[in-house]
Order: C-alpha cells, then structure tokens, then sequence
C-alpha cells in the first residue's frame, strides 16, 4: 500500500506542476481532465503525508523510549500509544479512499418516487418525500428539475419524477431506492389510528446519450394533449409525449412543458436512465449472485426504511440504524441516515478486498 500510495503523490505532484503551466489553458479537454485528477488525487495524498508525519514522529519517539532519562521514556511511552492508535487510523483510512470508486458516482440523478399501498395517504407521502430530497438536494447547492408530476387533488402526488444535477449526486442518494414505508395518522382518520403506507422510490444514474444510444427503430413516439389532476386540460394543443421502447415495452411520457420539442427530450432523458439502470441491476445480478451485501441489494422491493410520525423515529431496516429526528431528517437533514450507509458499505468493501 506505501509505495502506492507514493507513486500516486508523485503523480499528484506532476499533475500540480502541469496545471501551473500557462499553456495548459490553451487546450480545455486536458485542463479539466487534470483538475479532475487532482480533485480525486488530493484527499488521498493530503492524507497520506499525514500519514508520513504520524510515522517519523513514531521513528522520533522510540529513540525517546530508549533514553537513559526515566521521565523521558515515561513521556515517549505515553506518547507511544497515540501515534500508534492514530497510524492504525490512518491507515484504515487510507484503505477506504484507496477502494474502486464506482464509475457512476459522479451522475446526475432521475429521482422517481410512487406511491404503492396506501392511497391517498401513500401519496401525501410522495409529496414529503419529494419535499425531504428537494430540501437534501438545496443544501448541497444540487439543482432540482421537475420532470413529471401526477397529483391526486388533494395535495399528494401519484408519481414523481425528477432529475437532479450537482456535485456527486449520484454517490451521496444511490442507497435510497426500495420502498420507504411511513406510519402516522392520517388528517380524515377519526378514531386516531396509525395507518401504515409505503411508496417506492428509485435512484438511476442519469444516462447521457455517449452512455446508451438507442436507436431511433426501436421506439414509438405518441403525442397528446395533457391534461392536468382531475381530468382538467391543460392546453389545448398536442404537446405531451408519450415514448415506447418496443424491445424492452418501457413507457415513458412527459407533459409538464408546452413545447412538444422539450417534452419529447425530457422523456427521452429518463427513458435512457431507466434502460442504463435495467442494464446496472442485471450485470450486479450476474456479478453478485452469491454476494449478500450488508447495505442489502437496493432492490426497489425491499423496504429499507419506515418514517414513525407518532414516534418521531426514522428506522433503516439495512443497517438496524434508529434516529430520533425526523422532523429534521424530513427537512433535508438527509447526512444523518446516508453517512451510515456510506460508513457500513465501505467496511463491506474493505473486508472483501482483505478476503480476495
């Protein structure tokens, strides 16, 4: 791991030299390919020179241990404990940045949430899930664009749908898909009885059209005219669409623009995303078919967590994790049940590295 990690600090190194270059302006592919490196490259080596640091301090402190002076060698062995702890610390950290990191993280999102059992109060649920990621995503300075919306008229939504761009997007909500179920009591209910409700929520990374090209043979394009909750029209002209893969039968419409023309590429944005994340889930059932991950498989059919209203409780079923928070978690606090995840996935990694 040491001379590893030393020829990827020499690579940082030549890279922070090649960036100081003023011809490197000149050619915009190879400077945003280098700030890239270097963006990966830098929590690795700023933790490995502490991590040098933490070893000469050890190589300092055993020349103290075998000092003739009885106060200084008491002193060295009281030190001799920390740096060991902290370079045993170091380098289980150096081990995690030092992992694969999955090619996807760095996607943008489609965010799709439905309701599933429980009607109308499944679907109010939608609409506070929607919220709680909508509040997650402004705190991490992410953009939110709203693609499809199905309300029922009562302030809840069937479905759903939205893309989300910024920053590692992808990496920070991929464990979120599966069904999400709440308990509380509904507004109509009289008797005050806990109602449980679940809604599916899925995370595909958003693909690009240099990620899948479809052909154009292969799907049917259907126009109509939207029509909003309620059977209401919304204009009066032929701008929703209605896109058929023919291979696969997935269907995906859009009629939240006026324009044909951006309804037409809004449908054909998720239509890709829900092809490449068919393709993700089929090879990780063929490369983990024995492999019975710790964070579960993310399948949209399992239930990875209940929302207790009564209780105030967020319960991750995946890692038995309990909070008592919320109302904040449903605020956007959303760090305080994905760091967790993250921590739990990354000690599975490590100990299949170790046993490979």
């Amino acid at each position: 791991m040491y001379d590893k990690l030393e020829s990827l600090e020499h690579e940082f190194m030549q890279i922070e030299s090649d960036l100081s270059d003023p011809e490197i302006f000149s050619d915009q592919e190879k400077y945003k390919r280098l700030s890239k490196s270097h963006s990966d490259l830098a929590p690795i080596v700023a933790a490995f020179r502490e991590y040098k640091e933490v070893l000469a301090q050890i190589e300092e402190n055993s020349e103290l241990l075998r000092d003739s002076d009885p106060e200084m060698r008491e002193l060295a062995e009281s030190e001799d404990g920390r740096l060991k702890e902290s370079k045993l610390e170091f380098e289980d950290k150096l081990k995690v940045l030092l992992l694969p990191k999955d090619p996807l993280d760095e996607k943008n999102i489609i965010l799709e949430i439905r309701a599933g059992t429980g009607g109308e109060e499944a679907a109010l649920f939608v609409s506070d899930l929607f919220r709680m990621y909508s509040r997650y995503a402004e705190n991490n300075n992410w953009k939110v664009e709203l693609m499809s919306l199905h309300e029922t008229g009562t302030g809840g939504f069937k479905e759903v749908i939205a893309s989300i761009s910024g920053s590692y997007v992808y990496s920070r909500l991929k464990y979120e898909s599966g069904v999400h179920s709440v308990q509380r009591v509904p507004e109509t209910e009289s008797q005050g009885r806990i109602h449980t409700s679940a809604v599916t929520v899925a995370i595909m990374p958003e693909a690009e059209e240099v990620d899948l090209k479809i052909d154009p043979g292969e799907i049917r394009v259907d126009v109509f005219r939207a029509s909003g909750p309620g059977g209401q029209s919304v204009n009066t002209t032929d701008s929703a669409v209605r896109i058929t893969h023919i291979p696969t039968g997935l269907v995906v419409s859009c009629q939240d623009e006026k324009s044909q023309h951006k309804n037409r590429a809004k449908a054909m944005k998720v239509l890709r995303s829900r092809l490449l994340s068919n393709m993700e889930e089929e090879q990780k059932k063929e490369l983990d078919a024995t492999r019975k991950a710790q964070v579960g498989s993310g399948d949209r059919s399992e239930r990875i967590r209940t929302y207790n209203y009564p209780q105030g409780r967020v319960s991750d079923h995946r890692i038995n994790l309990t909070l008592y928070n919320l109302d904040a978690i449903l605020e956007g606090q959303l760090d305080d049940v994905i760091e967790p995840l993250v921590q739990t996935f990354q000690t599975e990694a490590l100990k299949e590295a170790k046993a490979a």
